[in-house]
């Protein structure tokens, strides 16, 4: 039981912050900025991005659930799942309300590097339940890249 109280916790935590990070995020996408940038080939749909985060933040919730059980007496583990939580929230407003890309592609890559830290450092302990961090790890490299040429190209 307590496991599931805490996938639920994970999940509450992680959907609260995709919604604060909306938040700052002005008109996004359909902003005029936004519109009139060179935007890399692989972009992907609109509607791409709503089904990744929300595939994202289910498998994460599950896979930070299992880890802070499995690592109750490690004291990195909540601080670090609160520093990549306060980078993904800031990303929204340095990018789209900002329109600041080279500081939202610094906030990503350390972003990134969190996630990555963290799917390597705890795969001998979550073994394959490191699968659930992967779709997040994935999804931030394709992010980083799309990041990364609007910084190069505009």
């Amino acid at each position: 039981m307590k496991l599931t109280i805490s996938i639920f916790i994970f999940l509450l935590i992680n959907f609260t912050a995709l919604v604060v990070g909306g938040l700052f995020t002005g008109d996004g996408v359909a902003s005029d900025w936004y519109y009139s940038l060179n935007k890399a080939p692989w972009t992907p749909p609109g509607w791409v991005f709503g089904l990744a985060w929300t595939t994202i933040m289910v498998c994460y919730s599950f896979y930070m659930a299992i880890l802070h059980k499995a690592e109750a007496r490690n004291n990195k583990v909540i601080p670090l799942y609160g520093f990549q939580l306060f980078l993904n929230i800031a990303w929204n407003p340095l990018f789209f309300y900002y329109q600041n890309a080279l500081v939202a592609l610094v906030s990503i890559v350390f972003l990134t590097f969190i996630i990555a830290y963290s799917l390597f450092r705890n795969n001998k302990i979550m073994r394959w339940k490191s699968l659930l961090i992967l779709p997040y790890f994935v999804w931030l490299c394709i992010a980083t890249s799309l990041n990364f040429y609007i910084v190069i190209y505009n």
